[in-house]
């Protein structure tokens, strides 16, 4: 059992696609959602702000982002770790 609230934060993973400012990222992430009324499942992609303390992420790293406090007015992630990186 996770202890203090760790269990409710979501997690996601996603790509690099821009270094917003010295230890901010733009982390897209896509998923695939069943479409309503076709019965298809289609590609979503949505773009999350992120904390990086360390400013080690690259465009097109692949990360792992977790929801924290709010750290500005768009920024509600952290970058957790860097699970590949961008060739």
């Amino acid at each position: 059992m996770e202890s203090r609230g760790e269990s409710r934060k979501t997690v996601k993973v996603g790509t690099v696609v821009s270094i917003a400012g010295a230890k901010s990222v733009v982390v897209e992430v896509e998923s695939m959602v069943m479409h309503p009324l076709y019965h298809r499942f289609v590609k979503q992609s949505r773009k999350f702000m992120a904390h990086d303390e360390k400013a080690e992420c690259q465009l097109g790293d692949k990360v792992q982002i977790v929801e924290c406090r709010p750290l500005s007015r768009r920024k509600r992630f952290r970058v957790a770790q860097i699970l590949e990186r961008a060739k």
